[in-house]
């Protein structure tokens, strides 16, 4: 639904994209890595000598995993969940349920994604847990860990002001110059 001159902006032609000097970059994932490890200093960035550095990678690939499975089974009719669904909807579904039992377990394990420090893959994933329910997704009110989990993540300061930007509620920063 973007205008051409979003879609213009890169050759991916999707949302989200930023621009950061003369880069242009999207992709949520290298959106996030890009800004954690340039302007953030690593601060968001899980590193391989750390013991949460595994479960970090798998949540920074779990935003694009959830959504593709969401998206086929919305490509197939939301009553295509049943035994005589379609392979391709019965293997995304039992993906998801994967993911989800992943979640559960590791948020039982840590506060969040990447161990005991909130993260870059933290960003990724919350999107994922609050707003796709409303188009079909899967809702988390049978996961206690992930929902505190969305709890925790969504009363942090910054999530908070990013919503209420989102919202309209506040205006963004100024852009830098």
């Amino acid at each position: 639904a973007a205008p051409p001159a979003y879609r213009a902006l890169h050759p991916f032609g999707t949302a989200p994209v930023i621009r950061d000097g003369d880069r242009v970059i999207a992709e949520s994932a290298a959106i996030v890595e890009y800004i954690c490890r340039v302007h953030g200093g690593g601060r968001l960035i899980v590193g391989p000598d750390e013991s949460g550095y595994a479960d970090y990678l798998q949540a920074m690939q779990l935003n694009a995993a959830i959504q593709g499975a969401l998206f086929v089974r919305m490509a197939h009719g939301a009553d295509a969940d049943g035994d005589d669904a379609p392979v391709i909807v019965r293997a995304c579904r039992r993906r998801e349920d994967g993911y989800f039992r992943y979640l559960e377990t590791r948020l039982g394990e840590a506060p969040y994604l990447g161990g005991a420090h909130f993260s870059g893959a933290d960003i990724m994933l919350l999107h994922n847990l609050t707003v796709l329910p409303q188009y079909g997704g899967r809702t988390i009110d049978d996961l206690p860990n992930t929902r505190a989990y969305v709890a925790r993540v969504s009363a942090r300061p910054a999530c908070v002001r990013a919503a209420a930007i989102a919202s309209g509620a506040a205006d963004p920063p100024a852009a830098a110059g």
